[in-house]
């Protein structure tokens, strides 16, 4: 039992800093990005390429947050002449061709089948002492996610970040350049989510194009959404709440003698149902973002 909990922290805790990376964006900048789980596909396979060539991770590790950064940087060049929804269409756009050409190169990412034999530079053989290390490991790094979401938070950029999401006009008024200003908070963003794939790929010994579909940024969304956009402790709070629905569902498929394929999409509904419910009872999610009103 405490391996199966300590497993679904690992998966939560990887969750958390993709949540608090998309914050970044929504919450602070009021960016729509529909592309993020882009970021974490690349750190994966960084890592899945790196060890299927026997590369140094001295030089994977840089080679995928400089990767991820990159495409953050073209997101953001993509918005210079895009209103707010027509950017996300295309930020999905651009994530769903970095999966296509995932799948096609087969000989340097392994096509659909993924890479598989991936092993953590930690990694002992025994299995409970693994995810405890993996485990000390992910605590470590979401404190790590969260004092920095805080911090930038709190910064002049994170004030930035909140005048041109309430007032672009002002922020371009006050000297910010806004394409420069989402350009920081999606490469900011970026970093976060390419170590975030990077350990999803050591945890799970595999990655896959599955890692980069459209569904998984949906589903960090609605992580973010339920708990409070905009309040770092609102997102993770919106994280163990889906997190507990996924894995309430297997047992109650146990309970109610449910097919496997049902289980799938009662998950997808049922976190569907929540954030509905949220948005008409509670829109600013569990722990709403609280502003600094000025006398």
């Amino acid at each position: 039992m405490s391996e199966f909990l300590l497993h679904i922290f690992c998966i939560a805790g990887i969750y958390a800093m993709i949540a608090l990376a998309l914050n970044l964006q929504a919450g602070y900048a009021g960016l729509l990005n529909f592309g993020h789980i882009a970021f974490v596909g690349i750190g994966a396979y960084a890592i899945g390429i790196g060890s299927q060539f026997s590369l140094s991770l001295w030089l994977v590790i840089p080679a995928g947050i400089l990767l991820s950064t990159g495409v953050a940087a073209a997101m953001a060049l993509l918005g210079r002449q895009l209103s707010a929804d027509y950017w996300g269409i295309a930020t999905l756009a651009l994530a769903e061709i970095i999966r296509i050409a995932v799948i096609n190169e087969e000989s340097l990412t392994g096509g659909g089948q993924g890479i598989g034999n991936i092993t953590a530079p930690w990694s002992t053989g025994s299995g409970a002492h693994d995810v405890g290390i993996f485990t000390l490991i992910i605590v470590l790094c979401i404190a790590a996610c969260t004092l920095i979401s805080l911090r930038l938070g709190r910064s002049r950029f994170g004030r930035a970040l909140r005048l041109m999401r309430e007032q672009p006009q002002l922020a371009m008024c006050m000297g910010y350049s806004l394409l420069w200003l989402k350009c920081r908070a999606l490469m900011c963003s970026a970093v976060m989510c390419a170590v975030a794939g990077m350990l999803l790929a050591w945890y799970t010994n595999y990655v896959s194009p599955d890692y980069l579909l459209s569904s998984e940024t949906f589903l960090i969304w609605s992580m973010v959404m339920i708990g409070g956009i905009g309040n770092v402790r609102g997102v993770l709070a919106g994280v163990l709440v889906v997190e507990g629905l996924y894995n309430f569902i297997p047992f109650a498929k146990d309970w109610l003698h449910m097919s496997s394929d049902l289980t799938g999409a009662l998950r997808l509904g049922l976190v569907g149902l929540v954030m509905l419910t949220g948005l008409l009872l509670r829109p600013g999610g569990i722990l709403p973002e609280k502003l600094r009103i000025l006398p």
